[in-house]
């Protein structure tokens, strides 16, 4: 611990226009606990990647789940993946082996995955939400609105898009001039590496608030007009057992637009505008932002989806020797 100090002092009192690398604090005021808060961290990595991995594997070998609400669903996954894997093990490193320093390529790296593909995300759910709108209110039209094809353009757009607006966002960073090298957090968040320089951020912050608000903005108000709809549509069926059924099948969604919406928004402003939110209570929900999601989206599919846990099930049960012959 004393040579983690020292290291920060060191990076603290030498400052320099273009760093070569910064310096992680982990979550600032819970050092000595580092350690054990790794423990459930490195958990739920694993969960995360075994259950992301375990939906692309059902979906890829089962043919009657190559359809759009499950091509969505593989997005997400391997876009969950992307987030969890970009953070995780370096924060690990932090905690464990007081790995603090990250190069200045890396941290810009890390921050443009990590924004970058949370506004992807967002695409993809707002694609979720309108591939869902498509299946109850205009069923007859379902097939030949989402072809293979359009869900192929629905999910480069997405990338395209959340790529596209976060990349001028970490290029930023590079005409900033630098007092401090520390950064107070378990990654390398905008706003946290931004706070270290002398001055000239306000570009930053207003690219960055703007394309934040404008990616959340658009695709809530979106998908809040899609299930307003579908719940429309839904309350009009006469038979109890659709309403239920549509309602497990949405229900799902909800809770994943939920997840991943409401912990993103409240470390997002925290970090503007949270001056009396405890630093230790925001860094730790920013961590966990980013790991917990990813855990609990395939669960809730997985739960509420009956085709899906029923490839799971499947899955299980196979032979290695039936799965090759799957593969073929």
């Amino acid at each position: 611990y004393s040579s983690y100090l020292g290291l920060a002092m060191k990076f603290t009192n030498h400052s320099q226009q273009n760093p070569t690398s910064f310096l992680l604090t982990g979550i600032p005021g819970l050092e000595t606990s580092h350690f054990w808060i790794a423990f459930p961290f490195c958990s739920m990595y694993a969960l995360a990647v075994l259950g992301n991995m375990a939906v692309l594997l059902v979906v890829h070998l089962e043919p009657a789940l190559h359809q759009p609400m499950y091509m969505f669903l593989c997005m997400l996954s391997t876009i969950d993946l992307v987030l969890c894997t970009s953070t995780v093990p370096k924060l690990l490193a932090v905690f464990w082996a007081n790995a603090a320093e990250i190069a200045f390529g890396a941290c810009a790296a890390q921050m443009f995955f990590i924004h970058g593909f949370s506004a992807v995300e967002s695409g993809v759910l707002l694609t979720m939400a309108f591939d869902r709108y498509l299946a109850i209110c205009r069923p007859l039209h379902y097939g030949s609105l989402l072809s293979p094809e359009s869900v192929r353009k629905l999910g480069a757009a997405a990338v395209l898009r959340g790529l596209g607006l976060m990349t001028p966002l970490t290029c930023l960073l590079a005409r900033l001039n630098y007092c401090s090298r520390v950064v107070a957090h378990s990654y390398c968040e905008h706003m946290a590496v931004v706070k270290l320089a002398c001055g000239g951020t306000q570009p930053n912050n207003i690219y960055g608030i703007t394309a934040a608000t404008l990616v959340v903005g658009t695709d809530s108000i979106c998908i809040a007009v899609s299930y307003g709809l579908i719940l429309r549509a839904v309350l009009s069926l006469s038979s109890k057992e659709a309403r239920a059924k549509t309602f497990g099948t949405c229900g799902s969604h909800l809770g994943v637009i939920l997840l991943f919406y409401t912990p993103g928004l409240f470390s997002f402003y925290t970090q503007r505008f949270g001056q009396h939110v405890p630093h230790h209570v925001h860094i730790l929900l920013a961590d966990l932002y980013l790991v917990v999601p990813p855990m609990l989206n395939p669960i809730i599919y997985g739960m509420k989806t009956k085709q899906l846990r029923d490839g799971v099930f499947r899955l299980l049960k196979q032979s290695p020797e039936d799965l090759n012959k799957i593969r073929k």
